[in-house]
């Protein structure tokens, strides 16, 4: 007899009623994906997730009492093992950046359909960030306008240590350099939560005990 898996737990959070309603009642109805509770603002979302500990969020950028960039952060900080899908109208870089840096797995426009938005949650509780065709489109057109005119990304060996891949490589070199996971994450266009996946997948592989063990060890290897 095969064991189904649990279904996937997630608040949906958006302050337009309508909106908040349709994705409830269209997500609900996968079969697995079970909406724990409805947040109309930042501060309900972050004590909505508090009190159920869903696997994933679905939260709009722009709310009343707290927003969505700053319930993310908060989000972050206290529940990290929520994974945080942001989904808004707003498809500008500054928005974005904001949002992965405050701890975003991924970032759907509202053009996204059921399914778009049902497999982001799915990717994002597994730790990996989706991002649809908009966001990509900003993204892309912000690291083209922000890249200075010559500058040649550091080179690394062809042959890296100790089963590191060229991601895990280029993340250690950044934290060489001294940059925060934030930094780091809106460096690479991708979440806090992804950095500090591949950043305990670091720590594995080299085995350092913590951030100043894995910079030592780059040094050691001429990775920074």
């Amino acid at each position: 007899m095969t064991v189904q898996p649990a279904p996937l737990r997630i608040v949906v959070a958006d302050d337009q009623a309508s909106v908040r309603e349709g994705l409830v009642l269209l997500l609900g109805l996968l079969p697995d994906i079970e909406v724990v509770a409805s947040a109309a603002d930042g501060q309900q979302a972050f004590d909505l997730v508090a009190q159920h500990q869903p696997d994933a969020i679905l939260l709009d950028l722009h709310m009343p009492v707290i927003d969505g960039i700053e319930t993310t952060r908060k989000l972050t900080e206290l529940h990290p093992g929520v994974a945080i899908v942001v989904l808004t109208t707003y498809a500008d870089d500054t928005s974005i950046l904001a949002a992965l840096g405050a701890g975003a797995c991924s970032y759907l426009t509202k053009d996204a359909d059921r399914a778009e938005i049902a497999s982001a949650l799915r990717s994002a509780v597994s730790g990996l960030s989706v991002f649809d065709s908009a966001v990509r489109a900003a993204l892309l057109a912000a690291a083209t306008r922000n890249a200075p005119a010559g500058q040649a990304p550091s080179a690394l060996p062809e042959m890296l240590p100790d089963g590191l891949t060229r991601r895990e490589a280029e993340i250690l070199a950044m934290m060489a350099r001294g940059m925060t996971n934030p930094g780091i994450a809106a460096e690479l266009y991708l979440s806090t939560h992804t950095i500090k996946s591949h950043i305990n997948r670091i720590f594995a592989k080299t085995g350092s005990a913590d951030r100043a063990a894995a910079v030592r060890y780059a040094l050691d290897q001429h990775l920074a």
